[in-house]
């Protein structure tokens, strides 16, 4: 019989830990073809980053193909592998940056979609603060989703998000920042548009559709009459819902600084603004315990101070 052969002998070399990365950012990704934004590469490119690295660690990492992407039993142990070696090298790059008072690494930010025309939002200034102080820190940002902000932070795809959450995460440190103001609305065309506020009843609601947002999914509603809605379309990206909602067939809830933002204003009525509207507290999430915690805390203490200087202006 054959010696079986070692996956890996001798020292890791620069190259093994850029296919790792390589690796890693493509399961995070969810395969091949979503992680080419990520990684600016082709997919060939990465096709065959992922082959050498099967080579040179002698086992088939994942299923590729008509059937789409998924690991493998072995590609699994080392996506756990990879995940604690480049924490602990992430680790040892904050310890010695901490020695020589310099701070270098990555910073990657998660953020809601369409959050920085908040009036209130303090991403810029705190940005701003932060690269002063960390001019060498590799910043990279994702938007997304507000439910899925939440999601990479926990799984370790971001290392700061800003979101609104959903409920309380005991893994979580939350920081609150700002508010946005929510509110129900129709656009022109719709038959609820042009009727006066004093002859609009808010059981007349219930004779049309409306797009499911994330606080109008079943128990997170913000109001009881909520539960009673006739929700025949479900967009969670603001912008979706939007042209949902322009479209004229739908009633649905929109943040009021994004309707003034895109112009449309003219185009859009809040119904009911004092029954059904809200606002949302838009807060800094990240892991209580996490390998790049010293950039974390760096970028936190900008956003919080943004965050009071707005709360506080200068006379």
């Amino acid at each position: 019989m054959g010696q079986k052969k070692a996956a890996i002998s001798g020292q890791l070399a620069d190259i093994d830990l850029r296919l790792l990365r390589v690796f890693k950012t493509v399961v995070d990704s969810g395969g091949f073809s979503a992680a080419e934004i990520s990684l600016n590469l082709a997919n060939s490119t990465i096709s065959n980053y992922i082959s050498d690295l099967e080579k040179r660690l002698h086992m088939r990492l994942c299923e590729r193909g008509r059937g789409g992407f998924s690991l493998t039993p072995s590609g699994s142990v080392v996506y756990q592998a990879t995940q604690d070696l480049l924490g602990a090298v992430d680790q040892f790059r904050n310890q010695i940056n901490q020695s020589h008072n310099r701070i270098l690494g990555h910073l990657h930010l998660g953020y809601a979609e369409h959050m920085l025309g908040g009036r209130d939002s303090c991403i810029v200034a705190a940005l701003s603060r932060f690269s002063e102080m960390a001019p060498d820190v590799k910043v990279q940002i994702t938007t997304m989703s507000s439910d899925e902000v939440s999601s990479a932070v926990i799984n370790k795809k971001v290392d700061i998000g800003v979101t609104v959450l959903p409920h309380e995460f005991k893994e979580l440190n939350c920081h609150p920042l700002f508010d946005e103001q929510m509110y129900l609305y129709c656009a022109q065309g719709h038959p609820l548009f042009d009727v006066q506020d004093g002859k609009l009843k808010k059981d007349d609601l219930l004779n049309y559709k409306f797009v499911e947002s994330p606080r109008l999914m079943p128990g997170r509603e913000m109001h009881p009459d909520m539960r009673y809605w006739n929700k025949q379309a479900k967009a969670h990206h603001q912008e979706a819902r939007a042209s949902l909602v322009l479209s004229g067939h739908y009633l649905g809830i929109l943040p009021s600084h994004v309707v003034d933002n895109w112009g449309f204003k003219q185009h859009l009525r809040p119904l009911f603004k004092s029954l059904y509207g809200y606002r949302n507290t838009f807060s800094a999430i990240s892991r209580k315990h996490h390998n790049n915690q010293h950039i974390i805390d760096c970028f936190n203490d900008c956003l919080l101070a943004a965050s009071e200087d707005l709360k506080n202006p200068n006379p």
